[in-house]
């Protein structure tokens, strides 16, 4: 359990005090981020998170982490690289991911038994609550052989629904593979 009060050791300054307690609040908020953003596996929530980037900034009154520059966030089967990254939180709960890149990628095994998820855009929004994705801007998506590219795709993952839709010039596009029969 994370605790944003701190009491100030004797002979320690109350300056040092306070970064003590915004490493402990950062690290508390930090330590969050790692149950929302496993959606596959059940072993992928207990697996740790890596996270690593060029600069990390954490705003605690926005209720904002960012991250910038060659992102790549692994936690068991999951791997998202981007060029930027905001985790948007509430409560100390994370509500919403946004990866941003040219493209930003997203990869996860959500079964045992099926291929990984496969997707990538400018733009890819993961609403925790929701458990969904957007892809925007040249999104595609993949999943058992299946593909489908246009502007924007939203991609419900526990419903296993996909929205997709694109401009006349640029018309949604999918590729479905033929069911397998039992032989």
């Amino acid at each position: 359990m994370c605790s944003n009060s701190l009491t100030r050791s004797p002979g320690v300054p109350l300056r040092s005090s306070r970064r003590i307690a915004w490493l402990i609040r950062s690290c508390c908020v930090l330590s969050s981020l790692v149950t929302p953003v496993a959606l596959g596996l059940p072993e992928d929530a207990n697996q740790p998170i890596h996270i690593r980037a060029e600069q990390a900034e954490i705003d605690h009154n926005a209720e904002l982490v960012i991250y910038r520059g060659s992102v790549e966030v692994d936690q068991g089967t999951l791997r998202v690289t981007a060029d930027e990254m905001r985790v948007e939180y509430r409560d100390q709960k994370v509500v919403r991911i946004t990866a941003l890149g040219s493209p930003a990628k997203y990869k996860q095994q959500l079964d045992a038994d099926q291929e990984q998820v496969e997707a990538d855009a400018s733009t890819i929004v993961y609403h925790t609550q929701q458990e969904t994705l957007d892809l925007k801007g040249n999104a595609f998506l993949r999943q058992e052989g299946n593909e489908i590219t246009g502007d924007f795709i939203k991609y419900d993952i526990v419903a296993g629904k996909v929205d997709a839709k694109s401009s006349e010039a640029d018309p949604v596009r999918m590729i479905l593979q033929p069911a397998t029969r039992p032989e």
